[in-house]
């Protein structure tokens, strides 16, 4: 690849060719250069957030077909304050002393199989997760993980919410789970920050029942990496923004707007809540917000379509490597972007898939290829944030180092 200067050589930092996808430790995704150019005119001048984040609520709101919406510092703060907002409802008092949960429902009913490392976030707040269900589908007994009775019987008086880690093969049926939760008046928070592409997943799971929906600002949508959205109930988004925003005011001219916080029903100004050190800026907010008017501007068959033919192009040009078996997977209704799974056999390859993965992350560029199947010999390529000149030089790469 011919070289281009960056402001990361002046920082002398390697830069990175992304063949794994839109992982945060890899910046997520390229922001949309219109997202950046609305962030520097954002950035040029004084705006009160209250009314900026009033203006996201009614477009995410628009996006996602929910009530209200809120931008927040990534999905994982989305997760958090979604959690605190269940905790604590409209109740000032709780707010305040949040994570300290005595004498209030605090626990988040969650299926074993969907627990994962980003729960971290909903625990955050104060949080008790109780898990339920077993493993026995993925050991292949021909039973379910998590039977709809089992959720139902874990929701107590100590049940704040259902949560729900939102994949493809994920079970029971997201639906099923709302309808059991709203028969116990009980909200259920979806974790879909990967979840896009398909566009059509902005509003799939609050039309499926999920009262609170999280999203990463920073993958597919291409806003800043920073940024998360929430999407779902009205009264759930108000008590976001109450342990969001900057509260520290003089009662007498607390005036924030009353739809995004409905302060004829507050008996006083907020304190400062679990989610200030959450804040968001006005260029962030800005960024993500055309990001998203752009996302839902796109043809998105076209991306699909170029992806995918950019997967085949990576499979046929890792094909005849010595030591190397491919298959493409995904592309399909469930899965929309194929990416190409390489299997690599030690025998008559040059090295291991371990050792590939980690000689390519320590050449100058990087190059990042999935190493989620490592323990298989497999890694994975994936095109979505590759341009075609970039998947020719991780192929170039791969087969020297195959070789």
């Amino acid at each position: 690849m011919p070289d281009k200067a960056t402001i990361y050589d002046d920082l002398e930092v390697p830069t990175v060719i992304n063949a794994t996808g839109t992982k945060t430790r890899i910046s997520g995704s390229l922001m949309r250069e219109e997202a950046a150019d609305a962030m520097r005119d954002a950035s040029r001048s004084f705006v009160r957030i209250s009314d900026l984040q009033q203006r996201a609520s009614e477009l995410v709101a628009e996006a996602t077909s929910a009530d209200a919406g809120y931008v927040t510092s990534g999905a994982s703060a989305a997760l958090s304050m979604a959690a605190a907002a269940c905790l604590s409802g409209d109740d000032l008092e709780v707010m305040a002393r949040l994570p300290d949960t005595e004498g209030v429902a605090d626990e988040i009913v969650m299926p074993r199989t969907h627990r994962n490392g980003y729960d971290h976030a909903l625990r955050l707040p104060g949080a008790t997760i109780v898990d339920i269900g077993t493993n026995d589908h993925h050991l292949g007994t021909g039973s379910e993980n998590v039977e709809p009775w089992e959720i139902e019987a874990a929701i107590t008086n100590d049940t704040a919410a259902v949560a729900y880690m939102e994949k493809p093969y994920t079970q029971p049926p997201l639906e099923t789970v709302c309808e059991i939760a709203h028969d116990h008046d009980v909200p259920v928070i979806v974790d879909a920050a990967a979840e896009l592409p398909p566009a059509e997943n902005l509003s799939r799971f609050v039309e499926q029942g999920a009262d609170l929906v999280a999203f990463s600002g920073g993958k597919a949508i291409r806003g800043p990496q920073s940024t998360g959205i929430l999407a779902g109930d009205e009264a759930l988004i108000r008590s976001v923004a109450c342990q969001h925003l900057d509260m520290h005011a003089a009662d007498a001219v607390y005036d924030p707007p009353a739809d995004l916080l409905a302060t004829d029903e507050l008996p006083g100004v907020p304190r400062q809540g679990i989610g200030r050190s959450m804040k968001v800026g006005k260029e962030e907010i800005v960024g993500l917000i055309r990001a998203l008017e752009l996302f839902l501007e796109e043809d998105h068959g076209d991306c699909l379509r170029e992806w995918n033919e950019r997967a085949e192009h990576l499979a046929a040009g890792l094909a005849d490597i010595t030591g190397l078996e491919t298959q493409l997977e995904g592309g399909d209704k469930t899965d929309a972007v194929a990416q190409v799974v390489a299997t690599v056999d030690s025998d008559r390859a040059a090295t291991d898939a371990t050792r590939l993965v980690e000689s390519l992350r320590r050449e100058t560029p990087r190059v990042f290829v999935g190493a989620d199947r490592l323990d298989a010999e497999e890694f994975t390529v994936n095109p979505m944030c590759l341009t075609d000149e970039e998947a020719d030089y991780v192929v170039d790469r791969i087969r020297a180092t195959l070789s």
